[in-house]
């Protein structure tokens, strides 16, 4: 019978899912590793963690210190993508052991200490020792190792975590031409990613009129997520918008500004989709053989049909939709918002990003998955970069607060995108609070979420609904061509908060600490050593004390730079008088 060890190692962090799945951190940030270890008795154990990229024969190790009560804390930090093992492992320093027990004998007042110094010299292998050469022998004895079940990383890139957002319809801009002539002016109001609305072909069957209307006119374009046409399907591009070659000279010019194009990965097909004809197997129809279109009660899809999950050729449909991605991505695109993923079968996506990530690790997938928590976190789990969150419908201080700590829990795997509206969302908030809605709603989600995004719009304050009580929007760009221009009023705003995000990688980050601010209206927050408040309300000027901590370290009275205004103010550990007009809101740099 095999002797059992006596050290044990629980509670590992990070893992998610009991270690069924990898947990999520990025390239050069230090992962941060604990463990409980114990054995019986009063030894001193010892603790590393040991790591490598998954796949490597040898691992690297790294010291875990004791903090107390048997909790072991260290890190190390990735050098390269993709998925990653750790382990914790322990043993019996017997050596510190021995020098602790010799310790406290000499402060117990023992004199005769032969025998401890017998032993000590056998351990050492050493003839004779002195008391002083037995605590001064260097440590390093493992005995009796044990080691912890291996855990696995999936390690990213930074944009997998963070980033700045714009969303915009290229018909709208003038098609790939047109995006590319403001490339330079999304760059310089420091967006990382433009996201593109379907720039596929658009179906004609059942097409939509604007604000929706089940009969379009002559002159609607209907809606770019009405995928396919006479045209092509997925891998094409709507002739209106440009060619191919169009389109890669869009990625180059994106690229040269130090911008990535995300693209919609929409599993949906048009009625005139070459899909229906080439791959009827792939669609369910009804025993008169008609398809059934996309609903989503009350909402009515008429100009669209889905795939058929059940269908008898499972993978040939499941290796087409990846042979989509994987089309863009050797087009150089590596960014994908997914539309609606929550409505697709969990397997295929632990699948598809496993496939697209094997052939490059650098490609990050955003899900647009407005849905209940549980399903929110099966798609991060299975392997989503990110996601939308439900930000646009958290408006109060309790909301926001709530939603945030929501989010610190899951922090291991799911990674939140605050997008302030979406072609879909038009909050009543906004709808109600004019100008200063939209500010609060723009500094909250760029300060509080490490990726945030905007719609296009946006900047302009666009609030008028479809009707009362409903979040589309009137003369909606998913039916209907606009002419847009980056001259919105809002864009000075977006610019220092991007400019702020930059220059403070706390931002960037979720970690944050919430203030006491003594008013319902006041949401403050602290991200490292900068000081956020917001004032909730967009129709009255709000005062209170915002309360600072002594826990945080900040001096009793520092200087702080408001990075939106320039403007500076002497705050203090404790209580400050705030005054906030509607929506208007400070982001302080600590001057320490």
């Amino acid at each position: 019978m095999a002797q059992p060890h006596r050290i044990q190692i629980e509670d590992v962090s990070p893992q998610v899912n009991c270690g069924r799945h990898p947990a999520k951190r990025t390239l050069g940030g230090t992962v941060e590793v604990s463990a409980t270890v114990f054995r019986d008795g009063h030894d001193v154990l010892g603790a590393a963690v040991r790591h490598r990229p998954k796949g490597s024969p040898a691992w690297q190790e790294a010291p875990l210190a004791l903090l107390g009560d048997d909790r072991f804390a260290g890190g190390f930090v990735p050098d390269s993508l993709g998925l990653w093992e750790f382990q914790v492992v322990a043993w019996t320093d017997r050596i510190a052991s021995w020098q602790d027990e010799l310790r406290r004998r000499l402060e117990g007042g023992q004199e005769d200490l032969q025998g401890e110094l017998a032993e000590g010299a056998l351990l050492l292998g050493r003839e004779t020792l002195t008391v002083e050469e037995g605590l001064a022998a260097p440590l390093g004895d493992r005995h009796d190792p044990a080691a912890s079940a291996v855990y696995e990383l999936d390690v990213d890139r930074e944009r997998a975590a963070a980033g700045a957002w714009y969303e915009l319809f290229p018909r709208s801009f003038g098609g790939f031409a047109g995006v590319a002539a403001v490339l330079p002016e999304l760059a310089a109001l420091g967006f990382d990613v433009v996201y593109l609305a379907p720039i596929h072909p658009i179906g004609r069957t059942n097409r939509k009129g604007r604000s929706g209307a089940l009969v379009a006119g002559s002159g609607d374009p209907g809606s770019p997520w009405a995928i396919g046409a006479e045209e092509g399907g997925h891998t094409a591009v709507h002739p209106g918008l440009g060619t191919l070659d169009d389109f890669d000279a869009l990625v180059a010019a994106a690229r040269a500004h130090g911008l990535e194009l995300a693209l919609d990965f929409a599993i949906q097909c048009s009625p005139d989709h070459p899909w229906l004809t080439e791959h009827p197997e792939w669609f369910h129809r009804r025993p008169d053989g008609t398809i059934r279109y996309a609903e989503n009660p009350p909402k009515r899809y008429q100009d669209i049909v889905n795939v058929d999950w059940e269908c008898e050729d499972r993978q040939g449909l499941w290796e087409a939709l990846r042979d989509v991605v994987l089309f863009w991505v050797a087009r150089g695109v590596k960014v994908f918002r997914v539309d609606n993923p929550h409505t697709k079968p969990l397997p295929f996506w632990e699948w598809l990003i496993r496939e697209v990530r094997s052939a490059d690790e650098e490609v990050v997938f955003l899900a647009e998955a407005f849905t209940r928590p549980v399903p929110m976190l099966a798609l991060a789990r299975a392997g989503f970069s990110q996601s939308y969150t439900y930000f646009t419908w958290k408006n109060t201080k309790a909301e926001l607060v709530e939603l945030i700590e929501q989010l610190r829990s899951w922090a291991d795997v799911y990674r939140p995108n605050f997008f302030a509206n979406t072609p879909d969302i038009l909050h009543a908030y906004l709808q109600r609070g004019g100008r200063p809605a939209f500010e609060a709603r723009l500094v909250l989600a760029a300060t509080l979420s490490p990726s945030y995004g905007i719609y296009s719009g946006f900047e302009h304050c666009e609030n008028v609904p479809l009707e009362d009580g409903s979040e589309e929007y009137l003369d909606s760009e998913k039916y209907e061509l606009k002419e847009r221009r980056l001259d919105g009023p809002l864009l000075p705003l977006v610019r220092r908060l991007n400019e702020a995000r930059r220059a403070e990688p706390s931002l960037r980050r979720l970690e944050l600490v919430f203030l006491e601010t003594e008013s319902e209206h006041l949401l403050g927050y602290v991200k490292g050593d900068v000081v956020c408040v917001v004032n909730l309300d967009p129709f009255a000027a709000h005062d209170g004390a915002v309360i600072v901590p002594a826990e945080l370290g900040l001096p009793a009275v520092f200087a702080a730079s408001d990075l939106l205004s320039e403007s500076r103010f002497e705050w203090r550990t404790g209580r400050n008088l705030v005054r906030l007009g509607p929506g208007q809101s400070h982001v302080l740099k600590v001057e320490v």
